[in-house]
């Protein structure tokens, strides 16, 4: 299929110019400071620009769906960036991980779908990858839609206890699901266009 012309960027990474980096911490993440100029639309460079950016990689995450009963698994889970967010740090999600250096994305898929719900799917769909927040982060994330049965699996607890995880396997109607996507509860993005296409797609899914 051919790209349209006006999706096209105007410009790409040859016309940026990496001045200097600094690694101001490294932990869990890496948190960089890049010193950078670059091509502009009305012609010239710009002024040397200086940013903090977060280096976390890519990561994969998951979307669970039972066709055959219309069932969708997410998984909850506390989550350190919404300590103090209403209404709760324990978020509603699509199973989720990091990228291992030598894995490939639906490698992660199969793994995190083990180490979170405890779940080998019969089947594995890719949905679409997106950057999560491009202002100050590399995050790239590669989403999936996962078919399996969910018969059953609900409340169950999994994760990794090297990992201090504790995650709880939800188990819900898909139409009540839909009827709730945008109450608030589902409030991350890989979740969100995961639900989203599953809705697009359900009659699909369901049919095949």
């Amino acid at each position: 299929m051919t790209t349209p012309t006006f999706l096209e960027p105007q410009f790409n990474a040859t016309d940026v110019e990496l001045v200097a980096e600094e690694t101001l911490y490294q932990g869990f993440f890496s948190l960089r400071r890049l010193d950078y100029r670059h091509r502009q639309y009305q012609g010239g460079w710009s002024k040397l620009i200086q940013r903090e950016v977060l280096f976390r990689g890519d990561a994969v995450g998951a979307v669970l769906y039972d066709p055959s009963h219309d069932l969708i698994g997410l998984v909850e889970q506390i989550r350190p960036g919404a300590i103090g967010a209403q209404p709760s740090p324990w978020c509603l999600e699509v199973v989720a991980g990091m990228v291992e250096e030598g894995e490939s994305n639906e490698d992660v898929v199969w793994r995190e779908l083990k180490e979170e719900a405890d779940i080998v799917p019969r089947k594995v769909e890719y949905i679409c990858e997106y950057m999560a927040s491009p202002g100050g982060c590399d995050e790239r994330l590669h989403v999936f839609c996962a078919l399996a049965d969910l018969q059953g699996l609900d409340g169950g607890v999994h994760g990794l206890d090297t990992e201090g995880e504790d995650i709880r396997l939800m188990v819900l109607p898909a139409a009540e699901v839909f009827e709730n996507l945008y109450g608030g509860r589902f409030n991350n993005a890989a979740t969100m266009i995961g639900l989203q296409w599953l809705q697009m797609n359900r009659a699909r899914l369901r049919a095949e």
